[in-house]
């Protein structure tokens, strides 16, 4: 049973005339108030998902219009009447996630709907039970057994079972000066999961680069680095950057990326190759997204399968760029249905991309994802900015490399000012408000 966190609580695509308000790019924030109106959900086909930092919250603190949404989607129990989840490209504990979000909101939410970029590794099965190496921070390998993993192992175990490996450590030339001891029995690394950005890049940099260099065994140097079997590599969130109090951004896990695959290019000739890429914008987020909006409408006793999905999230080229991804992955889906075309939907992607035929997920019912883009966080609208000043051609692309650059794909369904007004705009294009 999924763990619940409770507070307590007070007692496919239709037509297009309808859609006609998610069809352009708008900004129309008129008042969300719904004083004078009445909210009417019976049994909706629809579902909402959430980003958090810069929709929902800012830091620790739920912003207002959050406060004011989730309250819409409230029954008079304080129950949620639209299957909902939160999908961030952090890597924290889901319990402690599902826990604040439960707080901000006085509102039951349960682990499963907390998806962070490393959730839909769940799915990824055939690496469950091999030895596998966690790259991250703090509660690393308490995710990792979360997500299914049985047999982990960190760079500290690396380190300590091969002294000689972290040089760039003048602290441990020290200590191996004084004597030290090789574990040669240590097991084989047999895939890398990098869950999120390290500490102390250059050692774990250096350690990585040995394990891919010596298949998993660095016990013995390559004859030929170009040569070498590359071992399975499962990167989790691919951001670049992440604002945070200072007023620059900072390096997030896509930087660490960056590094790794600029190393392993220059020594082996090779570009790095991802078993598979999660998190957002990455198409498997958003479809493990879409399977747990249906677990969700399910215990929530909804009987029509789900035909529309929303993303409301802060950031364009993250958020809005993987639901119109996800979007097109969509319409390739019903299309190749329609057409009785056996041709693949992911064909052309990269394999770190595709999502794996064989994941335990619910059917896929969804026809279309939409997105709404707020202003509550990293994307600041500014309406007065004119087409040839904000030139497409002249932004740099962040983006991982696995992800090609198509900046009309950043681009939303509606620019709303915040989440009030987006779940108010959702309500109404669902005919769930009456005067």
């Amino acid at each position: 049973m999924a763990e619940l966190f409770c507070f307590e609580t007070s007692a496919a695509h239709r037509e297009e005339k309808k859609y006609g308000a998610f069809l352009n790019y708008s900004s129309d924030n008129s008042d969300s108030s719904s004083a004078d109106s009445d909210i009417s959900i019976a049994e909706p086909d629809f579902g909402i998902l959430f980003d958090v930092d810069g929709v929902l919250a800012r830091g620790s603190a739920a912003l207002a219009p959050a406060v004011k949404a989730i309250d819409k989607l409230k029954d008079a129990d304080g129950q949620l009447r639209v299957p909902c989840a939160f999908v961030t490209n952090a890597c924290n504990r889901t319990h402690d996630k599902a826990k604040q979000i439960a707080g901000w909101f006085n509102l039951e939410v349960s682990c499963d709907q907390v998806i962070h970029a490393p959730t839909p590794v769940k799915l990824l099965r055939q690496f469950h039970d091999q030895h596998v190496l966690v790259i991250g921070q703090e509660h690393r390998l308490e995710i990792a057994k979360d997500l299914g993993f049985s047999n982990l192992c960190t760079l500290d175990d690396v380190k300590e079972a091969y002294p000689l490996l972290d040089m760039v450590d003048h602290e441990n030339r020290k200590v191996v000066a004084r004597g030290y001891k090789e574990n040669n029995d240590f097991p084989k690394i047999e895939a890398v999961l990098l869950l999120a950005e390290p500490t102390h890049w250059e050692a774990n940099l250096q350690l990585l680069m040995d394990l891919l260099l010596t298949e998993g065994k660095p016990t013995k140097a390559p004859a030929d680095p170009k040569r070498v079997p590359q071992l399975p590599v499962i990167a989790c969130n691919m951001d670049l950057q992440f604002m945070a109090e200072a007023c620059i951004p900072r390096f997030g896990h896509g930087a660490f990326l960056v590094c790794l695959e600029a190393l392993y290019r220059k020594i082996t000739g090779k570009d790095l190759e991802y078993s598979t890429l999660v998190g957002k914008p990455c198409e498997i987020t958003y479809r493990f997204a879409e399977h747990t909006i249906s677990k969700v409408a399910k215990t929530m006793g909804i009987r029509k399968p789900i035909k529309r999905l929303y993303f409301i999230g802060d950031n364009p080229n993250v958020d809005i760029y993987g639901a119109n991804l996800y979007d097109r992955y969509l319409q390739k889906v019903w299309n190749n249905k329609k057409n009785g075309n056996d041709v693949t939907t992911q064909q052309g992607l990269p394999s770190s991309r595709h999502i794996p035929s064989n994941a335990d997920l619910h059917e896929q019912t969804v026809e279309r994802c939409h997105s709404l883009l707020v202003g509550t966080g990293v994307y600041q609208h500014k309406p007065e900015v004119t087409e040839k000043d904000d030139d497409d051609n002249e932004k740099t692309y962040h983006g991982h490399r696995d992800i090609n650059n198509e900046p009309h794909l950043s681009q939303p369904s509606k620019f709303v000012q915040d989440v009030d007004v987006g779940i108010q705009h959702i309500l109404e294009v669902e005919n769930c408000i009456t005067a």
